[in-house]
């Protein structure tokens, strides 16, 4: 990937430096009058006007916003933004006393909307803005679209920047191809990086990317995880919305320091063998003046129509995905995470609300497409494009859907006339196994289905199993205070849910806190609760998914089949009275077959009777009741008898003995 980006740099500044040896001129003029504040200046050519007006301009960030040039042996920094509606775009900052008019862009005579000009004697760290003066003579002050770096919220201005950073990563990105397929091992831990862990322990004191590298990378390599995933870093004004109303889509908060900081953190992270997935928005921004919305006047980023552009569940604003430019700016912020921070996967926040028009709409608050339905067809091609240029240019990534629908065809590719996603939330899976696991053990006889009713769908699409950040706020409660019973039952509950999730085909996804059982609900404005893993039931639980990360990674049996018939098969589903659910993981291998029984009752079962067909399951492998665990460590088996029922057939009788409240897994 190094090698990609430096060959990108190349030609960007092959481009910059062919761009320098003339002036693009739009008038009359032989030359350039240095004694004007704004130099007459271009770094576009005629198709990328055309491209970017169609929609199919996927690299913008390497024209758009501010970037360090020398014209004419003149050091400075070359302005454009995209304004279509304004009659005068300057640029105000500190160099000149936010003064409107002192620097006054340029506008193409082809009437692209572009507005672009160079500055000599700006330097690198200059705050600015765009003052617009657009339609019927609206004034707005907007932060640079495509700007790499802004001030720390409250400040909304933009900082001329000029990133620089010599990733060490290059032994991950040669082979993250294999680490980051389908048939690897995926188990992802979802961080919120301002509330992980703090310097202090209070809503305005941040670790910086360094810091967070040195606390983070250690944690997640030792626990096992092969992925993290970080809720959104792009720039946001409002730390309530956790990332999720997006002001900066080109630039990495400023809250933990410069955008060299996060390139460190990718960096470190990949150093120890673990792949990065960024949150990213496309569905919809925020109203802040300084943002996209109204951008010159005009709805210029959003519909017009507020049927489409307006958002009732977040109070935002829906881009206009049937805009050449708008689509030019998405997939062109989707690729510069994945050019110049190395990302290996971005995980596409709401996507049901794109694709549907009648999203969170009453009747009569939506109209339907061109034939009748609902669906966005603009949205639907962007996010088919999205894809498509995605796997093309970095066929090592991946792209995962957070969609709660049943919208067909999430993750088949485009061709085969599919969104093209490379998975998708099992938000079904989500909800029905926290359903079981909430019903005291006494009635789940009458709830089994919840759990098996999984695998019915499963193959539908490339699924991946969240237990994510929206499971335990506004009231839903911690993972371990959804468990029923007394303060062991509850954390024997949640170490077999675990084990039924490891075990089940797919990829995993764990909330920051889960894996120690965290007893409040998430707060974005306080750290985790560190102190608990002091007591031994939260230590023994972050043992526990140690444990389940340690085997997953070395059973081929729980990946390298998780998305296909091969690699499942239920056993024993029949004993309901008993809550004893029985089902086989299966490799490319018999001998790598794993077979995982789970006893969702507080009753231990003795000598357990289970036939199976294939090898004999001999040896035990995992037992979430360990007093490792903080298990009773009552109830294991040393040695699992066996009995042949037929050679030929290769039919056997096993007899295992069944903690209470657990899962166990032979091989």
């Amino acid at each position: 990937m190094k090698e990609q980006t430096d060959a990108n740099t190349t030609r960007k500044n092959k481009e910059e430096k062919k761009a320098s040896s003339k002036v693009i001129r739009y008038e009359d003029e032989n030359f350039v009058d240095s004694t004007k504040p704004v130099w007459n200046y271009s770094i576009f050519y005629d198709n990328d006007i055309q491209t970017f007006q169609n929609g199919t301009h996927y690299s913008l960030y390497n024209k758009f916003g501010s970037r360090p040039l020398e014209v004419l042996e003149q050091k400075g920094f070359y302005f454009a933004v995209w304004a279509p509606n304004a009659t005068q775009v300057s640029v105000i900052g500190n160099f000149n006393n936010w003064s409107a008019g002192s620097h006054i862009l340029f506008p193409r005579l082809e009437k692209s909307g572009i507005w672009e000009g160079f500055i000599p004697g700006i330097q690198k760290g200059e705050l600015y803005k765009y003052h617009i003066i657009g339609f019927e003579g609206r004034v707005t002050e907007k932060g640079d679209p495509f700007a790499n770096y802004w001030e720390v919220r409250p400040a909304t201005s933009t900082i001329t920047w000029q990133m620089e950073y010599e990733w060490k990563d290059k032994g991950w990105m040669k082979d993250r191809i294999k680490k980051n397929a389908l048939d690897a091992p995926w188990s992802v831990y979802e961080v919120h990086l301002a509330s992980w862990m703090r310097p202090e322990n209070h809503e305005e004191s941040y670790n910086n990317y360094f810091q967070i590298a040195e606390l983070l990378v250690p944690y997640v390599k030792e626990n096992g995880f092969t992925h993290v995933e970080l809720m959104p870093v792009m720039e946001h004004p409002f730390d309530g919305s956790w990332g999720y109303q997006c002001t900066g889509f080109f630039a990495p908060t400023s809250r933990f320091g410069e955008p060299e900081g996060l390139m460190h953190l990718i960096d470190k992270l990949h150093q120890a063998d673990i792949g990065v997935i960024l949150d990213w928005v496309p569905s919809h921004f925020p109203y802040d003046a300084h943002g996209l919305y109204m951008f010159d006047g005009t709805h210029t980023y959003e519909y017009a129509d507020m049927r489409k552009g307006f958002h009732p569940d977040w109070n935002s604003y829906i881009f206009n995905y049937k805009r050449g430019e708008v689509k030019s700016f998405l997939i062109s912020s989707a690729r510069f995470w994945f050019e110049y921070f190395h990302i290996d996967g971005i995980r596409v926040d709401a996507v049901s609300s794109m694709l549907k028009l009648d999203y969170s709409r009453e009747e009569g608050e939506w109209e339907p497409n061109e034939f009748g339905g609902n669906g966005n067809l603009e949205a639907i091609a962007f996010i088919k494009d999205l894809n498509q240029t995605i796997y093309r240019d970095f066929p090592d990534v991946q792209t995962i859907a957070e969609e709660s629908t049943d919208w067909p065809g999430i993750t088949k590719p485009t061709f085969a006339d599919g969104i093209g996603f490379g998975m998708k939330w099992m938000m079904g899976w989500m909800h029905d196994t926290l359903n079981y696991f909430k019903v005291d053990p006494l009635y789940r006889k009458d709830y089994q289905d919840k759990l098996t009713f999984s695998m019915m769908y499963y193959y539908d699409e490339n699924f991946m199993l969240p237990l994510s950040h929206d499971e335990v706020v506004h009231g839903k409660s911690p993972m371990l205070y959804k468990m029923p019973g007394d303060e062991w039952q509850k954390f024997a509950h949640l170490r077999t849910l675990y084990t039924y999730m490891w075990t089940h085909p797919g990829a995993k996804l764990l909330f920051m806190g889960n894996e120690f059982g965290q007893t409040s609900e998430w707060n974005y404005k306080t750290e985790l609760n560190w102190s608990l893993l002091q007591f031994e039931p939260h230590s023994g639980m972050l043992s526990c998914v140690r444990d389940l990360n340690r085997i997953l990674k070395v059973s081929p049996a729980l990946f390298c089949n998780q998305f296909n018939m091969d690699g499942f098969e239920w056993v024993d589903v029949n004993h309901r009275d008993e809550s004893v659910i029985i089902y086989k993981r299966k490799g490319k291998k018999s001998s790598d077959d794993l077979l995982i029984i789970l006893n969702l009752t507080p009753v231990p079962r003795m000598d357990w009777e289970i036939e199976v067909q294939g090898k004999s399951f001999t040896r035990e492998i995992f037992n979430s009741d360990s007093t490792k665990y903080w298990g009773s460590g009552t109830v294991y088996n040393p040695a699992v008898r066996k009995m042949v029922l037929n050679r030929e057939e290769k039919k056997y009788k096993i007899m295992v003995n069944l903690p209470a409240l657990s899962g166990i897994i032979l091989k």
